[in-house]
């Protein structure tokens, strides 16, 4: 969906160590994240992205299929841009998280 809307996806992780992997390899612009990994917290992969071997870390959305409120704080004092409801997911949204 993404890419029809110009979006260029260049890795998927199905884990929170591939994704750091994928994300210091690749160099991405952007990680979308989900909240909820299945043994990992998104909250703490976003960090070690934050703080990997990177000096110029990929910009951090959350994703997640859970109400945006019951997350709010931790996502306010997270290093990410925001929050996008899966059901919500788009280029244009994408875009304003990112200021463009």
């Amino acid at each position: 969906m993404l890419e029809h809307e110009g979006v260029s996806v260049v890795g998927l992780a199905n884990s929170g160590d591939e994704a750091v992997r994928l994300a210091e390899a690749l160099r991405p612009d952007l990680v979308l994240l989900d909240i909820s990994l299945d043994n990992e917290s998104g909250f703490d992969v976003a960090r070690r992205l934050a703080d990997s071997s990177n000096p110029d870390p990929p910009a951090v959305i959350f994703v997640s299929t859970y109400d945006e409120r019951e997350f709010h704080s931790r996502i306010e004092a997270s290093p990410a841009l925001g929050f996008i409801a899966k059901t919500k997911l788009s280029a244009e949204r994408i875009r304003q998280l990112l200021g463009d």
